[in-house]
Parts: C-alpha cells; structure tokens; sequence
C-alpha cells in the first residue's frame, strides 16, 4: 500500500477564516486581492498540483537520490526538470514576491500554507525553489538597485534558484570561524576563495543558473562574526541585460551522503577565486542573511508540521483498514475476522495526539506568518511594532517545536504500522528520515532555545512577551465568559502561569549563572510552545463553536475540531507542569557530571 497524500484545504481555509481573519485584512495593500474566494482556489489548485505532480514523484527521489557526474554537474531524480518547470510556469514561484520583480504580491501567510502542500507532497523536490523564497528578501534588504535589477527577476521567475552558503566544514554554527575569503578586483567586484559544506541545491539541472549567497571574510577584517560580508556569486556570470555568460570559478565538490532528502542535491562547494559581488556593507553579512535565515528557519518549521501531517494521513488511513484483534469493549466489525485497529486506545492515542499537533501547528504556523505581513504591510506603527515583536519571539519556538514534535509524530505514525511502517513499500520510513533533518540545519534546535532565553526574551525590556502574554491572556478572558470554552480557558491560564513563574526562576538564576539558562532553555522553548499551541486551539475551538450554532455547516469537521481540542487542553497541556518542574529543578546535575564519567 504505498503512501498517499490528500494536501488539507479545508483545515487551511478554516485556521485563515478563524485564526488570520482574512476577511478583516482587506484593507492592507498584499491582502487586497487575497480575498477568501482567491486564495481558496489558489489553496484547491495548488494542492491538486501538490498531489498530482509532486507526491508521485517523492518515493522516486528517495530512491534515485541525485547524481554527480566527473564534470562537477548534478543530475536531480527522473520527473523533477519536467516537474520543476510546471512549478515555475503555474507562477507558484512568484506567490509573494513583489510586482516591481514580477511577482503576485499576495501576504506570505498565503503563500506558507501553499509550502506546506509542497513540503507534505515532496520535501526534497520544495527544497530548491524554497531557498530562493529566502534569497529574495535578503536582496531586496541589502542589494544594491544593480544587483537587484540583474537577479531579483530571474530568482523570482525561478528560471534561476539561490542557494544559503555559511557552513564549513570546521565551523557550523560558530560563524566566526569561517576561513572563506574575500579580496576585492580592481573593476569593484571580489574574488572568492574557499570551501562550503551541507550547501542544499548546491547544484542541479532544474534551473538556468544557480546565484550562491556567500559569507567570507575580506582583508583586515576582525577574526570573528562582527567580520564576516555577504556576496552574491552566481554559477554562470550575468550580463547586464539577464543574459548568461561565462561559467564562474565555482563547483560541487561531491554530493553529501545522507539519511534522507535524497532527492535534494546536499553539496560540498568550492570557490577558486569565484566573481562575486558585496550585498550592503562591509562587514554587515550577518545583518542580511539573517534576513534569510529567518525565512528558511519559518520554511523548515512548515517541513516538520508537513512531514507529520502526511505520516498521520497514511497512518489514520491504514488504521481504519487493517483488521487485527478485537476491540476492548467488544467486536466492532462482527462480520470480519477482526476489528480495524483504529479501534484500539493506544492506536487511537497516537492518531489523535497527531492530528493536535498537526492542527494546533497549522493554525500557529499561519498565525505567524500573519505577523510578517502585519510587520511589513500594517497602516499603524504601533501595530507593525507588535507584530514584528512576535514574529521575531516566535520563529525560534515554532522552528524547534515543529520539527522535534514533526519528528514525535513522524515516527509515531509508523508505528501504528507496526512492521509494515519498517519496509520501504508503504512509505513511512521515508518520512522519518526525512523528518530528522529538519531538527538539525538552519540551526539546530538547542540552538534555536537559546536564541529564545539568551537573546529573545530580553529584547527591548522583554517587551515581546509581554505582548505575547497579554494577547494569550485577552482571549482566555473572553473565552472564560462561555460556558463551553471555560474549562479549556482555565486550562490555558494555568499553562501560562507556569509560563511566567519559569521566566521568573529564569530572570532570578540565569543572570548570576548563565549554565542555568542553558539548562533551562530547551524545556523553556517546548512551555511556551505549548501555550502558543493552546491560545490557538482555544481560537479554532471558540470558532468551530460559534459556527456549529449557524446553519448550512460541516457540522463532522467541526465536531471534530472540538474533540480535537478536548483531547489537547486534557492530554497535552498538561506537560506544561512537567516542563515547569524540569525548569525549576535548576542545572547541576546537568553541569556537575565530569566529561569523563559520560
């Protein structure tokens, strides 16, 4: 039985009417056009074009990987050329771009929940366009107007891609360590020297031209983060008028060998005196890739959400199919030799703690997508201050979250397999291997939680989450005032007092002892992850109430939805006591241990 994918347009449609709001946001200039009518044939085209091209395609991609050839040149899986020009000619590159580069400008809200069906369908395959999504801001950030004029169309047409270069292989997440150089040519350009590894879509054969952002370090700079620059170097020189020129002093090294996403090209890359050119200041890299990396780590969130969306799918399919043993409270299927195991408390418990997270990260997912438009496009400055606030707080939160709870779910749903999810025939191994990654790169997920306690929280006086908390707070007050929402309320107020009481054991140990916030961080991350997850199943939940009192409603998906919610406030919130507990138990028997005795 081989995996299949159904890309949910109705959960999607529902988190934009009940949690976005799409219909109040008219006013604001990207919101315009995205009325609910055309960004739901926008979601049912693009999910049939997810599930008709691009999911029949992924097991092909695991199992060929792609191939690197004596000249340097990579071959991606049989179907992803012809796959990748459908992509770029059905415009779906050009979602959210701007006009002015011959984009659609519609909110990026619409165009993450686009990139979950490609990241479900097809991880390795969302791989190469998804790159360039962040490439893009990062040049409109920092490019100069030339620099703009000569990419910025081809990257968002997507007859070229982009591609993030920062790691090495002895310096990963400590930047400051990168040897790459950068020397400057007499003609204003730079000549770039050095080796980069883990380079997703290094190279391929899907587009014309493949433009690498760079991080390197030029003459006299200081041996450490504050010196690294940013350059664009593209695979094939561009001339003025966008035409291709000479091939540039760049080339993949090998093809990385890796547990999953085989059929994305993962590269060791070389640069031997490349042609590149500055993007913004000197010594101001940082600055503009993390225009990027932030992009990609909202991108690898919508992965880890994905992979466990379409595991749950084929794992709640299989369930309700395969016959074996008998119900606990007796036969539920007399006529057959034995019950479908959907039956079953423990299959059950894995299915339905799934479709709470997939749902509850949906709905966040989106909201916070919500908050880089508002951030960019809201008419108040005070509101694009909030917004900005929460998407910054947040994106390391839904990052580790999302891909180590994508992963949970992952492997959870091959479970309810049993030996079955163990073969490669059904599909299930692949999308754990798949999943893992997500968990590692565009920082890894300890990473990601110490960003949150060591630099977000304290960010302008900690206004962020004071912001965060007073919205939590603003709809548990008004959901308190329902009879029928009031338990799930009280539920969210006492994960959020668990919330504040850890920021406070925070304020009080990891200042005087920075070990203590290191100790706390990741457990820190998963509470307020889980508050975040509440305050949206509190809002879809208050939304699927209000709608089951109309008429002319799908009253079986809104039943669901409330069952659903039940089942997060009574066997999922919960772990936000365990969590505070851990945070409160402090770090010494984490720090006091001697390497030795490991």
């Amino acid at each position: 039985m081989p995996a299949t994918y159904n890309a949910p347009v109705r959960d999607t449609a529902f988190v934009l009417e009940t949690v976005v709001g799409l219909e109040k946001l008219a006013a604001l200039p990207r919101f315009a056009d995205a009325t609910p009518d055309v960004v739901r044939a926008i979601l049912e085209e693009g999910g049939r074009f997810a599930e008709e091209i691009l999911h029949p395609l992924n097991a092909v991609g695991d199992r060929e990987g792609c191939t690197r050839h004596a000249d340097g040149s990579v071959t991606t899986p049989k179907g992803f050329r012809k796959a990748y020009q459908s992509f770029i000619e059905g415009g779906w590159n050009t979602l959210i771009a701007d006009r002015a580069f011959g984009g659609q400008a519609l909110p990026f809200v619409v165009g993450v929940a686009f990139d979950e069906y490609v990241s479900s369908a097809n991880m390795a395959f969302g791989m190469y366009p998804g790159l360039t999504k962040g490439a893009i801001p990062a040049l409109v950030f920092g490019g100069s107007e030339e620099l703009k004029a000569r990419y910025l169309p081809h990257l968002v047409s997507g007859r070229w891609t982009a591609t993030m270069n920062l790691t090495e292989p002895h310096a990963g997440t400590d930047l400051g360590l990168l040897r790459t150089r950068a020397t400057p040519n007499a003609d204003g350009s730079w000549a770039i020297t050095g080796s980069k590894i883990f380079i997703s879509a290094g190279e391929h054969d899907l587009a014309e031209n493949i433009v690498h952002l760079v991080l390197a370090k030029t003459p006299g700079a200081p041996d450490n983060s504050k010196g690294i620059s940013l350059f664009v170097v593209p695979k094939f020189l561009a001339n003025a008028d966008g035409s291709l020129g000479a091939c540039n002093e760049v080339s993949c090294d090998a093809l990385e060998h890796k547990m999953g996403i085989h059929g994305n090209a993962t590269c060791a890359m070389n640069y031997d005196g490349a042609t590149g050119w500055l993007i913004g200041e000197e010594m101001r890299g940082l600055q503009i890739m993390f225009v990027m990396m932030n992009m990609a780590r909202l991108g690898v969130a919508v992965q880890g959400m994905a992979q466990a969306e379409i595991a749950t799918q084929n794992a709640a399919r299989y369930a309700r199919e395969r016959l074996q043993g008998r119900a606990l409270s007796g036969p539920k299927a007399p006529d057959e030799p034995a019950d479908p195991i959907i039956v079953h408390p423990d299959v059950r418990r894995m299915l339905l703690n799934a479709k709470a997270f997939n749902e509850g990260a949906r709905a966040l997912m989106l909201w916070v997508a919500l908050q880089a438009d508002l951030a960019e496009g809201a008419t108040d400055a005070s509101e694009r201050e909030v917004a900005g606030d929460l998407l910054a707080l947040l994106t390391p939160v839904i990052k580790a979250y999302f891909t180590d709870e994508g992963y949970t779910h992952a492997t959870a749903a091959q479970q309810v397999f049993g030996g079955h999810g163990y073969i490669v025939e059904t599909g299930m191994e692949q999308f754990v291997r798949d999943a893992r990654i997500a968990m590692i790169y565009e920082g890894a997920n300890g990473v990601q939680a110490m960003d949150l306690v060591g630099r977000k929280l304290a960010q302008n006086g900690g206004r962020a989450l004071r912001t965060f908390l007073g919205i939590v707070k603003a709809n548990i007050d008004d959901s308190a005032a329902g009879t029928p929402l009031r338990t799930h309320a009280d539920d969210l107020q006492g994960a959020t007092g668990k919330l504040q009481g850890a920021t406070m054991w925070l304020m009080q140990h990891g200042l005087s002892n920075p070990d203590e916030a290191g100790a706390a961080a990741m457990p820190y991350l998963r509470l307020m992850a889980l508050v975040a997850m509440g305050h949206m199943w509190l809002t879809m939940a208050k939304g699927a109430a209000e709608q089951l009192a109309g008429t002319d409603v799908d009253r079986q998906f809104l039943e669901a939805k409330l069952i659903t919610a039940r089942h997060f406030f009574t066997r999922r919130l919960p772990e936000a006591s365990a969590l505070a507990r851990e945070i409160s138990a402090g770090g010494a028997a984490l720090m006091e241990l001697p390497a030795d005795a490991f």
